[in-house]
């Protein structure tokens, strides 16, 4: 009751007696109606005056649960800044969880007040007009709570632990969305589908057994309710047939008695709906202590601020065009001499391709396409079917792309060549489109136009499964997903996670669960390209931003022996990160595109 506002609980209490003086009015008035001693008119008056008591009773309770929805909206937020909490259980709590109050505020609350004040009424009144039948249903009267209480016990268990799997959906769910590249890129995709798809139906499971217990209750309710209005009418319908009460008297205790047990049997009913309510609740002042301990702490790891460039660097940088094309190894040749995956037969346009128009879905996040250019064509999308060519052997080229989302370019036409083993870093100001190349390399976007080679290949035409496993990502923003810290580095790969983690600074933090702070979360990112044995290409988006002095120089440590004898595009603007690649690429707002 802590959310709840005296002033509304007085509101509440006014309504409730006017719905009480309203219910035994028009009980009443029926009955003198019915007996030919009243006018009907009067009947609807009353029924008019019932109609506009409840009609105002839901306004009240209507806005006075938005308000507690938006200021629990409001303390959430503010409690879960800062405090490490999952991101995914904070939204599911922020939409669902404080949707799910609204029945309580609206609905259970404003029952229970009536539920203390009417049946009192209608027993007082019926005391007055048939003593015997009174002294029934006070007797029975306690029998519906006492029901609705055994059950609600069960059902409150029963919701508590329903909540809390909706919880941990809702925050693995969003977990899996945010970190789908990084799913992607380490072939963990499919895995966390069928964990989320197992979390689902276990839900779904725990959901329908709750609805049946809720079910069970009603039930129980109705039949409590009706064995008690049975033991009322059946004894005055007797005496009224012997001229024990007159009909006015009988018709009024057979309207009155239901109006007793039925705001009682609707705040048992309700109280089902509203459990979720009171399972939120609960999640929001465990959340509040939550945060009041950790306002005591001392706040965790962060990053210093990021420094800027070497004077020099503008002697580093090269034009974007015109670079100069380096020779593969020897031994590559004979691998570049046909196309991967096959004949020249096997990459031409097939029954298999699938037309879309040229312009539809031009940089966009999701499936590859092709063609991106002229609007109204019509052209073939390859869906990739060839293997993708060994990057031991293999350079790749970027031939004049350019990147445009709705309304806007975000990259400006780019060319490069990245050498076997050559180590490439990017630098720009911020949004000159650095990170969409590197998007543009996992094959995450497509280019409005231009192509990215691969050994000769276009990357559109390779199978996205056989490119990523080449492929290392270390994003700017690296994703956590729900367990220790050692599966988050191994995301199914076999390679050494314990000596990765020790390399990076992590080695006490293996076996522990997140939150980390920034910085530890880039380490964490970094390490699962160490354990990457396999891959051949490093795509590195700011690796060291979110690092101090210290951590740095043990993870460029660790960065150097990931690059060797490998092919690497860093993004950067440290310079101790770019005196480890071997050329520098500047981007430009112009070049961008912006």
């Amino acid at each position: 009751m802590r959310h709840v506002d005296r002033r509304y609980v007085v509101v509440l209490t006014v309504l409730a007696v006017v719905t009480a003086v309203v219910v035994v009015a028009q009980a009443e008035v029926l009955a003198l109606v019915l007996s030919g001693g009243w006018s009907p008119g009067w009947l609807v008056a009353v029924v008019v005056v019932r109609g506009f008591v409840v009609w105002g009773g839901q306004v009240v309770t209507q806005r006075f649960a938005a308000a507690v929805k938006a200021s629990l909206r409001k303390r959430v937020l503010r409690d879960s800044a800062g405090s490490g909490g999952q991101a995914g259980s904070v939204a599911t709590l922020v939409v669902k969880g404080v949707d799910a109050v609204e029945p309580y505020f609206a609905g259970y609350l404003p029952q229970v007040v009536v539920a203390a004040v009417v049946p009192v009424a209608v027993v007082v009144r019926l005391s007055f007009a048939d003593l015997a039948s009174a002294v029934v249903v006070l007797v029975t009267l306690p029998l519906v709570p006492v029901f609705a209480a055994l059950v609600g016990m069960h059902t409150r268990d029963r919701t508590r632990a329903q909540w809390a799997g909706m919880a941990v959906v809702g925050g693995h769910f969003l977990d899996v969305v945010r970190g789908l590249g990084t799913l992607k890129v380490f072939g963990r995709a499919a895995a966390q589908a069928g964990t989320v798809r197992a979390m689902a139906g276990a839900h779904a499971a725990a959901t329908m057994r709750t609805l049946r217990v809720a079910f069970l209750s009603a039930l129980v309710l109705e039949l409590v309710a009706t064995l008690s209005v049975a033991l009322v009418a059946v004894p005055v319908g007797l005496r009224l047939l012997h001229g024990g009460v007159t009909l006015q008297v009988a018709l009024l205790v057979l309207l009155l008695a239901p109006e007793a047990y039925l705001p009682l049997r609707a705040a048992g009913a309700r109280f089902h709906a509203s459990a979720e309510g009171l399972a939120v609740l609960e999640a929001v002042a465990a959340r509040r202590a939550v945060a009041g301990t950790v306002d005591g702490q001392a706040p965790p790891e962060r990053s210093a601020a990021q420094t800027s460039p070497a004077a020099g660097l503008a002697a580093q940088a090269h034009p974007l065009d015109g670079l100069a094309a380096q020779a593969p190894p020897p031994e590559c040749l004979a691998a570049q001499a046909s196309p991967p995956g096959g004949s020249p037969d096997s990459i031409l346009p097939g029954k298999d391709d699938i037309k879309v128009s040229a312009g539809a879905g031009c940089g966009q996040l999701g499936e590859v396409g092709a063609g991106c250019g002229q609007p109204g064509r019509r052209v073939v999308v390859r869906v990739g079917r060839v293997r993708a060519p060994d990057l031991r052997c293999a350079e790749v080229v970027v031939e004049r792309v350019v990147v445009r989302y709705p309304g806007r370019e975000v990259l400006g036409e780019v060319s490069l060549r990245v050498g076997v083993g050559e180590r490439v870093g990017l630098v720009g100001a911020s949004g000159a489109g650095k990170s969409t190349l590197l998007a543009v390399l996992l094959g995450f976007v497509t280019p409005a136009s231009g192509r990215v080679l691969v050994g000769g290949v276009d990357l559109r035409e390779i199978d996205r499964e056989s490119w990523l496993r080449q492929v290392a990502w270390v994003p700017q923003r690296p994703t956590l997903f729900p367990g220790t810290v050692g599966e988050n580095i191994a995301l199914g790969s076999s390679g050494d996670v314990r000596g990765a983690a020790a390399e990076m600074g992590l080695a006490h933090l293996v076996d522990a669960a997140h939150p980390l702070s920034s910085g530890e979360r880039q380490r964490v990112a970094l390490a699962r390209a160490l354990v990457r044995d396999d891959a051949r290409l490093l795509l590195l988006d700011e690796p060291t931003s979110r690092l101090d002095g210290g951590t740095e120089e043990a993870v460029l440590r660790a960065t150097r022996r990931l690059v060797a004898g490998r092919t690497a595009v860093v993004v950067a603007h440290r310079p101790v990160v770019l005196g480890e690649v071997d050329r520098v690429v500047e981007f430009s707002e112009a070049g961008a595109g912006r």
